[in-house]
C-alpha cells in the first residue's frame, strides 16, 4: 500500500529530528469535506478488512525496525517484537499496537494529514464503482479505520533518538488535533473508538475470527487476548498471551527443509478433517516475478465441484482473497493450497486480476509447474502414479479440456485404463491396438465402455474378437473423448454397445441382409409391435446378416446422439439434446436359426393376408408419386391435390390394416416377445411389470 500509515514510513530514510511542539490543530489536506463519508461508503465492500489493514501496517513497522537494526542503523534493544490487538468493551475501543519504528509529528503531518487526491470529483467519478482500486493507490489503508470508528487516535513514539511522543486524533471530519504526550517505549498504538453501528468489533470472538482469517500466517507474532483453560465447568483466561498466527508457515521454508509429514501437517492446518492429499507442488520463483506457495492435489470425488475457496491468495503472508479465478487457470480450482506473491497487491478486483500482465505470467508459470510435477511423478514413480490415477484423472481431463497449453503437455502423461485394469499412455495404447483395431478405411477404432457391468455382453463379444476395450466412466469422459479424437490422427472412439461387433471395426464391406421387401415389412412390424414401452426411449428395427452363432437380437445405442445427451447433462446450453428420448436400434440377426424360423412361420401364417394389402399399398404409393411428378414446377392443381389426399388416406387405412394383422399374430408369439425381453434385459431396459411378465413366461416355457 503505497501511502498507508506505516508502510510508507518503513520505506523512508528519516533525518534525526527533534520536534518540540505544543498542541497543533489543522485540516487534513483533502479537497473536499466529504472525504470521510466517501471512505466509509466506497473504500471497501466489506468493513471487516480494516483490521487486516491496521495489523499489516503494524507488521511493516516492526519489520522495518528489525531491518534497521540488522544494518546497524538502529542500535537500541529490539525487545518484544510483536503486534497486539486489544479489545476494551467497556471503553468501546479496539487498539492495534506495535513496537516498530514509530512516527514523529513531521511524519504524521506528511503521511496522515496529506491524502494524495487530485480532486474529489475525479476521485468519485473514477473509483466509486471500483472500490478495490482505491486502496494501495492512494494510501488509504489507515483510513479504513473510519469505516467502523467514530474517532481514531494515533499514539506514537519514533525510534529516533530524542523523538517526542505525539497523539493525533480525528473524529471523522477533515479536522484533526495533534498534541505531545507521554508514551512508554517506541512504536504506535492505533486506538479506534468503535461507532454504534459496528459494536460487533468489540467482541473478542469476532476479532479472533478476523485475525485467523487475515493474519494467521503473518511473519510477526500477533497477540489477541489470553489463552484459556477449562476450570470450574467453563473456559477462563490464563495469564498467557494468545498468539493467533504461525510466523513461519511451510510455504516460506525451503523444500529441502520440509518432510512429507510437514507438508501433510500444513495441509491439515489449512483444511481440517480432510483426507491426506495425493501429492503437492512447492512453488518458489523470484524472477520475473516473486512467487511462493504450496498447491495440493486433494482426492476428488467423481463430480466437478469447483469450490471457490480451495486456494488462498496471500501478499507477503497477508491474506488477500480466496477467489483466485484470475490468478490460476480454471481447472486448478480443483486444487487446494496457498499462493503468496508481493506482485499482487493486497486489494484486487476480479477485473484487475484478469487484465494485469504480472498475474497472467503467474498463471502461466503455475500451469507449467503443475505439468512439470505431474510429468516428474509419472516418470520417476509410474506405479504410484497409476495407483493415484483414478483420483487425479478428473483434474487432468478438466485441465486438458480448458487449457490448450496444459493439454499439449499432458498428452505425455495422461493415462487410459482398459477393462483388465491396465493403464497405458496414449502412445502405448495406440501401439497395442493399431494392428488389430484398424478398420478397412485406415482409422484406428478405440472401443470403450461407460459401465463394464451393464455392457458386459458387448465387452465379451469384443474380447472374443481379440479387441481391447477402454473404461471411460468419468463425468468428463464424453467431452474428453471428443478432445482425443481431435488430437489423435485417424482415430475414432466408439462405445462398445453402439453397434454389433462386426460393424464397430469394419474389416470388409457390410453383408446385406437377404430379405424380400415383404419379409422385411412383416419382420419389422412383428418385432416393433412387441417392444414394451420404455420411458424416454425410442426403438428402430434394423436387419443385419451377422454370424449364425451371434445373438438373434442385439440392442445398440446411436453413438452421436448418446454423446450429445451425455454432454447436455453437463452443459445447459445443450438442453435440446437432453430433452430428446434415448435412441436405440433393435438389430435383428437374419442369419440366426430362431429368426429364420420366426420369419418362415410368419410368412406361412399371415403371408397370404398381408401380401395383397402390401401390393395395394405399393400400387397407391406409385399413383401418388406419378401425380406429383407430373405437376408443373412442383405445384399441383386442386383436383390433383384432392386425389393425392384421398390416396394417402387410403394408404394409411391399408397400412393400419396390415399392421393390425401382423401385430395380432405377433401377440400370440411368445418366442418373439421372449427374444425382445432378453435383449432389453441385457441392456438394463426391462423393468417393473414387463420384467415380472418375462420371468413368468420363462418359467412357463421351461
Amino acid at each position: 500500500m503505497a501511502f498507508s500509515l506505516l508502510y510508507v514510513i518503513s520505506n523512508r530514510n528519516f533525518f534525526n529530528l527533534h520536534i518540540y511542539m505544543s498542541t497543533q490543530k489543522g485540516t487534513i489536506g483533502v479537497t473536499t469535506e466529504n472525504i470521510f463519508p466517501v471512505i466509509k461508503k466506497f473504500l471497501y465492500s466489506d468493513h471487516e478488512i480494516f483490521l487486516r489493514e491496521l495489523v499489516s501496517n503494524a507488521i511493516d513497522a516492526t519489520n522495518k525496525l528489525k531491518t534497521l537494526s540488522s544494518f546497524g542503523e538502529y542500535k537500541g534493544e529490539l525487545g518484544e517484537m510483536n503486534v497486539k490487538v486489544t479489545v476494551d468493551k467497556e471503553a468501546g475501543t479496539l487498539t492495534v499496537s506495535d513496537h516498530g519504528i514509530g512516527m514523529t509529528a513531521e511524519d504524521i503531518d506528511k503521511y496522515i494529514n496529506q491524502i494524495a487526491f487530485s480532486g474529489a470529483e475525479e476521485f468519485l467519478a473514477k473509483y466509486k464503482d471500483k472500490a478495490e482500486n482505491i486502496i494501495g493507490h492512494f494510501g488509504l489503508g489507515f483510513y479504513s479505520a473510519f469505516m467502523v470508528a467514530k474517532k481514531v487516535e494515533i499514539r506514537t513514539l519514533s525510534y529516533k533518538d530524542g523523538a517526542e511522543a505525539v497523539c493525533w486524533s480525528c473524529d471523522g471530519s477533515p479536522e484533526y488535533e495533534m498534541t505531545p504526550i507521554e508514551k512508554d517505549g517506541r512504536g504506535t498504538d492505533i486506538v479506534l473508538y468503535i461507532d454504534d453501528d459496528n459494536k460487533e468489533f468489540l467482541e473478542q470472538a469476532r476479532i479472533d475470527t478476523l485475525l485467523k482469517k487475515y493474519c494467521r500466517f503473518l511473519p510477526v507474532p500477533v497477540i489477541s487476548g489470553k489463552e484459556q483453560e477449562w476450570k470450574d465447568g467453563k473456559y477462563v483466561d490464563t495469564d498467557k498471551d494468545k498468539v493467533i498466527n504461525d510466523t513461519e508457515p511451510a510455504w516460506t521454508k525451503k523444500p529441502a527443509d520440509l518432510t512429507d509429514d510437514d507438508y501433510r501437517k500444513f495441509y491439515h492446518e489449512l483444511y481440517p478433517g480432510q483426507e491426506d492429499p495425493l501429492f503437492w507442488i512447492h512453488l518458489n520463483v523470484d524472477y520475473p516475478f516473486t512467487l511462493t506457495g504450496i498447491l495440493y492435489f486433494p482426492k476428488i470425488k467423481n463430480n466437478i465441484d469447483v469450490t471457490r475457496n480451495r486456494i488462498q491468495l496471500y501478499c507477503n503472508q497477508v491474506f488477500v482473497t480466496d477467489s483466485v479465478e484470475g490468478v490460476v487457470p480454471e481447472f486448478m480450482m480443483l486444487m487446494q493450497g496457498v499462493i503468496d506473491s508481493p506482485d499482487i497487491p493486497l486489494n484486487v478486483s476480479r477485473s484487475y486480476l484478469q487484465s494485469d500482465s504480472a498475474v497472467k505470467k503467474i498463471s502461466t508459470y503455475i500451469t507449467r509447474k503443475v505439468a512439470d510435477r505431474l510429468e516428474e511423478i509419472f516418470k520417476n514413480n509410474r506405479d504410484d502414479y497409476e495407483k493415484k490415477w483414478d483420483d487425479i484423472k478428473l483434474f487432468i481431463e478438466y485441465g486438458m479440456l480448458t487449457d490448450e497449453k496444459f493439454a499439449e503437455r499432458a498428452m505425455k502423461f495422461v493415462l487410459v485404463k482398459d477393462t483388465a485394469d491396465k493403464y497405458y499412455t496414449l502412445e502405448e495404447y495406440k501401439a497395442l491396438i493399431e494392428a488389430n483395431q484398424t478398420d478397412k478405411d485406415g482409422n484406428i477404432i478405440y472401443l470403450y465402455t461407460t459401465d463394464p457391468v451393464a455392457q458386459y455382453n458387448y465387452i465379451n463379444a469384443a474380447s472374443d474378437k481379440g479387441y481391447s476395450v477402454l473404461v471411460m466412466d468419468g463425468q468428463l469422459d464424453s467431452h474428453f473423448i471428443g478432445l482425443l479424437e481431435q488430437k489423435l490422427e485417424k482415430s475414432h472412439f466408439v462405445r462398445v454397445d453402439s453397434d454389433v461387433i462386426d460393424n464397430l471395426i469394419r474389416k470388409e464391406d457390410k453383408k446385406t441382409a437377404d430379405l424380400t421387401p415383404e419379409q422385411r415389412n412383416i419382420l419389422t412390424t412383428l418385432f416393433k409391435s412387441q417392444i414394451p414401452p420404455v420411458e424416454k426411449a425410442e426403438f428402430l428395427v434394423s436387419f443385419e446378416a451377422l454370424a449364425s452363432d451371434a445373438a438373434p437380437l442385439v440392442i445398440t445405442q446411436n453413438e452421436y446422439m448418446r454423446r450429445m445427451k451425455d454432454m447436455a447433462a453437463m452443459q445447459p446450453g445443450m438442453s435440446f439434446y437432453g430433452e430428446l428420448p434415448d435412441s436405440y436400434n433393435l438389430i435383428v440377426n437374419t442369419e440366426h436359426t430362431l429368426i429364420k424360423e420366426i420369419r418362415d412361420n410368419a410368412e406361412k401364417a399371415i403371408g397370404e393376408k398381408v401380401a395383397p394389402v402390401s401390393s395395394e399399398i405399393e400400387k397407391k404409393n406409385a399413383e401418388i408419386t406419378a401425380i406429383r411428378d407430373a405437376a408443373k414446377d412442383g405445384k399441383m392443381g386442386d383436383d390433383d391435390t384432392k386425389k393425392t389426399s384421398d390416396l394417402e388416406a387410403e394408404v394409411n387405412k391399408l397400412r393400419a390394416e396390415e399392421t393390425k394383422t401382423i401385430s395380432d399374430y405377433a401377440a400370440g408369439q411368445e418366442k418373439v416377445r421372449q427374444l425382445i425381453d432378453l435383449a432389453l434385459l441385457g441392456n438394463g431396459l426391462l423393468k417393473g411389470q414387463d420384467l415380472s411378465g418375462f420371468i413368468k413366461r420363462s418359467i412357463k416355457m421351461l
